[in-house]
């Protein structure tokens, strides 16, 4: 990195584009290089093919020192995005299903690609219509955690389908929960209105008994 800029009497331009925190100021390079000096500082060309080439006035060893720190803090957000495999038969059973299903959403969530296949072993190739019917469904099932990238596409004897995390945030809910989610919202609803409609009731038959026991106390005292 202490080679990648040039610094001081080595910029060749005649002229650079000095820039600050207070805007930016084209200028011969001999002059910026004189302001550098007076603030005891150094020229360091940080855009070379820009036209004029821009410089910024600053401590050479500082700014070296950021930058490290800056691209070692960028190398650490980096996320490394693997490929998992999810393997199925062309008959796996719907526990086995569900198990892998749930490997593949979690895969997903951590921001990695799953690559799922169905094997067909020896004569189980002449079910490769119903491997492809159960990768459609496994991609289905993972609408809300990725996107599909390569639709079952069979390959020797392995048909394989590709799919990709979506972003965060943006997954889309499946028409089939949108609608348990609308009934579970109305038989909620209902159930709160039968509650407090056994609570009115309730209130006003406590009433009604109330108004009773008093006027036949009335009634005894007169």
């Amino acid at each position: 990195m202490k080679n990648q800029y040039r610094v001081n009497e080595q910029i060749r331009a005649r002229d650079v584009r000095v820039v600050s925190d207070g805007g930016a100021e084209v200028m011969p390079a001999r002059k910026a290089l004189e302001l550098a000096r007076q603030q005891e500082l150094d020229l360091v060309e940080i855009s070379p093919n820009a036209q004029p080439p821009v410089c910024r006035i600053v401590d050479y060893s500082k700014f070296l020192y950021q930058q490290k720190k800056h691209a070692k803090e960028m190398k650490q957000k980096q996320v490394k995005v693997e490929t998992k495999e999810i393997r199925f038969g062309p008959q796996t059973d719907e526990h086995d299903y569900q198990f892998k299903l749930k490997h593949a959403m979690e895969f997903l969530n951590e921001g990695n690609k799953v690559r799922a296949y169905v094997f067909f072993r020896g004569r189980s190739i002449l079910f490769k219509e119903q491997g492809e019917v159960l990768l459609l469904r496994f991609a289905n099932d993972l609408e809300e955690y990725g996107k599909v990238e390569q639709m079952p596409k069979l390959e020797g004897k392995k048909m394989f389908l590709y799919m990709s995390p979506k972003k965060a945030g943006t997954a889309k809910k499946s028409q089939q929960k949108m609608d348990r989610e609308k009934r579970e919202a109305e038989a909620k609803a209902a159930a709160d209105a039968e509650r407090a409609a056994n609570a009115e009731k309730n209130g006003l038959l406590a009433n009604a008994i109330g108004g009773d026991a008093l006027k036949k106390l009335a009634e005894e005292a007169e």
